[in-house]
């Protein structure tokens, strides 16, 4: 089924005359496997040079894949997925991992692809790649070889695409990935305090798919290997694209427009529409189109893919991955790979619907699960490379305990509209049966050559409550000593605002967990993540949070600073102020210094933290927890490690005050407006010359590269 769509008017008779475009629906194409050819057969990775390329006996390929990580074939690396996916399906595929973006030279590299450009900024949008919550540049890179940071771009996205047009003029391009599918539409950028179009707009991509996209990707190569042209490709589901001023608007029954660009922009209470109607229809089920103007142009959003049935995820994860980097990278090391490169992920998608998580934004809501044959067959392959060590170091996805859980109803899942299936209470209808789930762990560590199989994802706490038997097994035989869960905090509100359980909950857990882990003859904890400087998170909230760890006495060791990403809710509460769901007010900590305090009480026993934690206690009227009580937070005297860090601080007080607004000129250069690239030419020169030469896309900040603490 093919859009046929009136490109002859012009001007605002063509704002009028609007259509309407089908959407292509799995009654459509084959709903229960994917056109792909898998023989098992062990096979090298994709070729990362023309010197590969031409090993292979091609002369040209027929899809380059650009990617901001370091090339790695395992399939919790989207470009390694992708690529071997298209592979399968009879295509020619390289892969432009990190390129230098100074310049179109390395796209280059092969040739003129046959049918289009795959443009990813990588697993991670590139902007919390490089910046942290305070908007410092991180020291490493975990997808980069060494964890060598400046090898991509700020919005990398963005500098993919221009160099792409410039290296061959007319092929088309396909954006995706988190950063893309994330920003498809009107969004806060954290780093630039501004609201920012479309990323279709900026990056001029032809098509932007988002979401899990393997079946939409094999329809957009199989039809342009057909001869068809690229805006014929508009009905297909999990796209958006951008219609000309020339180009008529679709609209129906099934289309649903949002508050326009400008309006966003200048109106809180648009922005906060805009946001909960694009939430609203992200069930692939019952969603509908969504069109948003940006002055004479317009962005169109097509309903979500339809989840991934069972044979096409066992097709996805029976690719030959040699779940290892590609050969080019030597002995260099790649953290993400590490963590995970032992790993089976046995699930995609996640029912939590936490309002400051973009991985039920991005895998859906709808649990896409793999077959225990599938999961038993993965691990068999992975006892027979030598390099195996026995120890499978997760299995589980994005959540640990969601296996095969899905709504009973399925006619009532094709209406739903619910954001979460679990909060504020579990449905009645979601299937939470731990069973299958047990079945597979167990065949897993019953493997000949496996030793253990740890569980590190999260596990989802109320769910596992209502399984003794399952909490019972993970103690037993699936956690090394610790395990890990997200209670993020234990205010009410707050909590209610992260769409999370009840304090409470975590504290039943704790215990249903330790008992079972004794009865078993083990020792063992659960490591509580917190987050600070959420929406509705100010000093009081936490400074409750501080005494809750006191009392219960625990030290976590690792802080979640709270980063407002692309389209979630939570974004829309720190940006608007306002709960885009019930449009009433939220408490927002924008400032650095806030910020620091909220770090420093939820790390109140370290005494680096003691003059920033004495300040928000005397300030907050509670000195009451300064002294030797059994609730005080801290003591009535610095200890000598506050006053050494004090000094530290004091020597060190101009770097700390530097913004991190940093331009990026080529890989692994960094420049900053403190720090110019000529030490003697004045400082507007500088910046000129910087911004001149630079490819990258800098963060533009008010206070001239400082921002107020």
């Amino acid at each position: 089924m093919l859009a046929s769509t009136d490109t002859s008017d012009s001007g605002s008779s063509s704002r009028s005359a609007r259509i309407t475009l089908p959407i292509l629906t799995q009654q459509d194409s084959p709903c229960d496997r994917l056109p792909l050819v898998l023989d098992c057969a062990p096979r090298p990775p994709l070729p990362v040079s023309r010197e590969e390329m031409l090993a292979r006996g091609w002369d040209q390929v027929d899809v380059v894949l650009v990617t901001g990580d370091a090339y790695v074939d395992h399939p919790s690396f989207a470009n390694g997925l992708i690529s071997r996916l298209l592979e399968a399906a009879g295509y020619r595929v390289a892969v432009l991992a990190q390129p230098d973006w100074s310049s179109c030279t390395p796209w280059l590299e092969f040739g003129r692809p046959k049918l289009f450009w795959g443009i990813s900024a990588g697993n991670m949008d590139s902007m919390i790649n490089h910046y942290t919550a305070s908007r410092k540049v991180r020291n490493d890179d975990a997808y980069s070889p060494d964890a060598a940071i400046g090898r991509r771009p700020d919005r990398a996205t963005l500098a993919y695409c221009q160099r792409a047009r410039e290296a061959f003029r007319g092929v088309p391009i396909i954006a995706g990935g988190v950063e893309a599918s994330l920003r498809r539409l009107a969004h806060y950028d954290y780093w630039s305090d501004t609201v920012r179009r479309s990323i279709l707009l900026d990056s001029k991509a032809d098509l932007v798919v988002f979401g899990m996209g393997e079946r939409t990707i094999l329809e957009i190569a199989g039809r342009l290997a057909h001869g068809a042209d690229i805006k014929s490709l508009r009905d297909l589901r999990g796209i958006a694209y951008r219609l000309g001023a020339s180009e008529s608007a679709p609209s129906g029954d099934g289309t649903v427009e949002l508050p326009d660009f400008e309006k966003v922009v200048r109106d809180p209470l648009a922005f906060c529409e805009m946001t909960k109607i694009s939430h609203l229809e992200t069930n692939p089920h019952n969603a509908r189109r969504l069109v948003q103007r940006y002055g004479r142009e317009t962005i169109v959003v097509n309903p979500p893919n339809l989840p991934l049935v069972e044979t096409e995820m066992d097709q996805v994860y029976a690719l030959p991955y040699t779940r290892k980097p590609h050969p080019v990278y030597g002995a260099a090391r790649i953290p993400a790979w590490e963590v995970v490169r032992d790993s089976v992920q046995i699930m995609r998608g996640c029912f939590g619907g936490c309002t400051f998580c973009s991985i039920t934004a991005h895998e859906g809501r709808i649990i896409q699960s793999r077959s225990r044959e599938s999961v038993i067959s993965e691990v068999t392959r992975m006892v027979s490379d030598p390099s195996f060590k026995g120890t499978i170091s997760d299995i589980g996805g994005p959540t640990a305990n969601m296996y095969q859980m899905r709504c009973t109803r399925p006619e009532i899942e094709a209406k739903c509209r619910r954001l979460s299936c679990v909060h504020p209470t579990v449905c009645k209808l979601l299937g939470t049966d731990h069973g299958p789930l047990r079945k597979v762990m167990h065949d897993a560590r019953n493997v000949p050559g496996v030793k253990r199989v740890l569980v590190a994802s999260g596990v989802r706490m109320d769910l596992a409550r209502r399984d003794p038997e399952y909490l019972r097994e993970l103690a037993e035989h699936h956690v090394g000593g610790h395990l890990k869960v997200a209670p993020e905090h234990v205010d009410p509100e707050v909590l209610s605002l992260m769409k999370k359980p009840a304090a409470d909950d975590y504290l039943e857990f704790d215990k249903a967990f330790q008992a079972a882990s004794r009865r078993v003859g083990k020792k063992q904890f659960t490591v509580p993540y917190f987050i600070s400087s959420h929406p509705g998170s100010g000093v009081e909230e936490m400074i409750d949070l501080a005494l809750f760890l006191k009392r219960n006495g625990y030290k976590p060791d690792q802080v979640q600073d709270f980063i407002p990403s692309p389209f979630d809710i939570a974004a829309c509460m720190y940006h608007t102020g306002i709960d885009p769901m019930t449009r009433k007010p939220v408490k927002i900590q924008k400032g650095l210094k806030d910020r620091r305090i909220q770090r420093a009480l939820l790390q109140f026993f370290k005494p680096e933290n003691y003059f920033l934690v004495r300040r928000a206690l005397e300030q907050a009227g509670r000195s009451d927890l300064i002294g030797n009580g059994c609730d005080c937070l801290i003591a009535s005297f610095p200890p000598a490690e506050a006053l050494d860090a004090k000094r530290r601080e004091a020597n060190h007080r101009r770097t700390d005050e530097v913004s991190g607004d940093h331009l990026r000129s080529g890989p692994g250069a960094v420049l900053t407006p403190e720090n110019p690239a000529s030490s003697n030419a004045p400082h507007s020169q500088n910046k000129r010359a910087t911004r001149s030469k630079s490819v990258g896309y800098r963060p533009q900040r008010p206070g001239h590269g400082r921002l107020k603490r």
